[in-house]
């Protein structure tokens, strides 16, 4: 195939898939006279039964001679492939001094090898057609580094990934050009109101465990070194402390082959076990003010600590959390926004990793309705504590779990990254076949159960942004207002 024509093929790929998500993305009006025989309705929206049951690809499993592990999921539907390489060790694993060296390892990683500068990277990915990325955040347990691109240059494509992986020099005047651009955009952010609720929000939960920290620090970023991004690298990026995951048109046969002519000679290292102590969460409740005077919003946050991605509660917190304040058919967003007219939006939400996440329901309103939007918030984390959800409420709820997971699994994106879930979690091997049943078998006396558990109000932490004068009466009523300290 000459370039010409392998241009021309990328083109007429990328038109297609264009066209593919344009019409996956817009409703379409059923065909006159379609029949709906199949279509079960619940209120106004018809749910076809199918859509509610699932059927997982399995993946096909190897070990490299390095020992990195790999996982495919083989689809030959599209000409195209994914891969996503994950490595134990994001902000979790940075020295304490250093909170935040992965997140910069991970944002130079492209920005130039032994054998690349960063332009030529960028170039030869244009080239082929692909894409290459690579994150970490401060509190997160993995780096992850995530390429696609056309099967018919996959050969290419992994030369030039492994190359990114196995070989950063992380350049200083590349350095240089982050560490401005990231102290700009912090000055920007912590402008926001909503930001900086956040930070003091996850400060109020997590105290000093890393888990608190929603950005590096100022004084981090500027005394990051090449040589700090090296030393992380060099310690955490390591094919024995590593999987990759794989999807599309390729075998596994030749997927292995391919591998380990690119990242068979990357050698293992001894690797130092990441062991943190679990935070204590907040001893009793709270309501922390960050007063911003003059303001013409008040950003609020209302929530404690959470659980693990692997705790048996997960199934109960997640039909909690939709019927709460998961969407816009919500109680928090019916109440909040269209009964009441406060806000432009509020939501619920939890989290959960290898250490308890959190639950918290957060909303931005005007100021002369802080006093209301607080009452309100209040009102249905009590309501939804101690009285049990209709079986309307749940029926929906659940349907709208399940078949959005059903839908989900057409995204190869999707696929990759529940298998990075059940890997990284070690969940059980039948975890993502039996999801739908366990959205099912959550009651009501369960949503009831952990709304008391983890929105108890004897540890709640409420943490609002806004004009203290114009605010700070209001949230008396909630307990000892503190102000926030600076970040």
């Amino acid at each position: 195939m000459t370039m010409s024509t392998s241009k021309q093929t990328v083109l007429a790929l990328l038109s297609a898939l264009m066209f593919v998500q344009a019409t996956a993305q817009t409703p379409q009006e059923a065909p006159a006279g379609a029949s709906t025989k199949g279509v079960e309705l619940k209120g106004k929206a018809p749910v076809n039964p199918q859509t509610l049951r699932v059927q997982l690809p399995k993946p096909q499993e190897a070990v490299l001679s390095n020992g990195m592990r790999v996982s495919l999921l083989e689809d030959h539907k599209l000409p195209t492939f994914s891969m996503q390489l994950w490595f134990n060790g994001g902000g979790l694993a940075d020295p304490p001094e250093k909170r935040g060296v992965s997140m910069v390892t991970s944002s130079l990683l492209r920005e130039g090898t032994k054998n690349r500068s960063s332009r030529e990277i960028a170039e030869q990915l244009a080239t082929l057609g692909a894409s290459l990325s690579s994150s970490s955040s401060p509190a997160s347990g993995e780096s992850v580094v995530s390429v696609s691109g056309l099967s018919d240059f996959v050969e290419p494509t992994l030369a030039l990934a492994a190359d990114v992986i196995r070989n950063p020099t992380f350049p200083e005047s590349e350095l240089e050009k982050f560490r401005a651009r990231f102290l700009a955009q912090l000055q920007i952010r912590r402008a926001n109101p909503g930001f900086q609720a956040q930070e003091q929000f996850m400060r109020a939960i997590y105290g000093e465990h890393p888990g608190a920290l929603v950005v590096p620090s100022e004084a981090v970023i500027k005394q990051l070194t090449s040589a700090d991004l090296a030393a992380f690298h060099a310690a955490r990026y390591r094919p024995n402390n590593a999987f990759l995951i794989a999807h599309g048109d390729i075998t596994l046969k030749d997927l292995v082959a391919r591998l380990e002519r690119h990242f068979g000679a990357w050698a293992k290292a001894d690797l130092d076990n990441v062991s943190l102590p679990p935070p204590q969460g907040p001893a009793k409740s709270r309501v922390l003010l960050v007063d911003r005077p003059g303001s013409v919003q008040t950003s609020l946050w209302v929530g404690s600590l959470g659980i693990e991605r692997d705790h048996d509660d997960y199934f109960a917190m997640l039909v909690m959390n939709h019927i709460l304040g998961g969407g816009p058919a919500s109680r928090l967003f019916m109440n909040l926004r269209e009964d009441k007219g406060y806000t432009y939006g509020v939501y619920s939400s939890f989290t959960g990793t290898t250490f308890p996440g959190v639950v918290v329901a957060s909303t931005d309103v005007r100021t002369a309705v802080t006093e209301g939007a607080m009452h309100e918030l209040s009102l249905e984390l009590q309501r939804i504590a101690n009285e049990p959800v209709s079986a309307q409420e749940l029926t929906n709820a659940r349907r709208a779990l399940i078949g959005r997971f059903a839908l989900s699994l057409d995204s190869p994106a999707s696929l990759m990254g529940n298998l990075a879930t059940q890997k990284i979690y070690r969940l059980p091997a039948d975890y993502w076949d039996t999801y739908p049943k366990r959205v099912e078998a959550v009651t009501p006396a369960d949503i009831q159960r952990v709304a008391k558990k983890y929105y108890d109000r004897e540890r709640l932490q409420i943490v609002a942004v806004g004009d203290a004068k114009e605010v700070g009466k209001v949230l008396e009523k909630y307990g000892t207002v503190e102000p926030a300290s600076a970040m």
